[in-house]
């Protein structure tokens, strides 16, 4: 993306001062053609987990399992991870985040994924909470667009 800066220029007019403002673009913060990001606009997975881990515990701690809400507290979890993500800046990644949530009852889950993936700039956090009544794992994946 290309930062914009304002010029403003004055110059002598007939009866006094005139002023011109021109916007100006700046140098871009990372290359368009770029293929790779820059090291500090990579995406962290620390962050990440940082944040899925944040988001599981507020939304999460004082629900008790209830088949009929799990579903958009899905969605609702689900969406402030990836605001949250997004709110990282990192130019050009695309966030994609899944949670599951089910009742705890001593069973065991397995959740698993395939895509194609460029392990130098793709990366992926995961986390997971548990209380009493109900399990969540929640996965954010982020992506980078050549």
């Amino acid at each position: 993306p290309i930062s914009t800066g304002a010029v403003v220029k004055a110059s002598r007019a007939e009866g006094g001062w005139r002023l011109a403002q021109q916007v100006v673009p700046s140098m871009p913060t990372e290359p368009e053609h770029a293929l790779r990001p820059l090291h500090k606009n990579r995406f962290s997975t620390t962050a990440a987990k940082d944040i899925i881990n944040e988001v599981l515990e507020t939304k999460l701690k004082d629900k008790t399992y209830n088949a009929e809400l799990t579903s958009q507290w899905s969605r609702d979890i689900a969406d402030e991870i990836k605001m949250k993500l997004k709110a990282l800046e990192l130019p050009r990644y695309k966030y994609v985040v899944n949670v599951a949530i089910g009742e705890q009852r001593g069973e065991g889950i397995r959740i698993g994924c395939r895509c194609f993936w460029d392990s130098d700039v793709d990366a992926y956090a995961d986390s997971t909470y548990k209380n009493d009544s109900l399990f969540c794992s929640a996965i954010a994946f982020g992506v980078y667009l050549y």
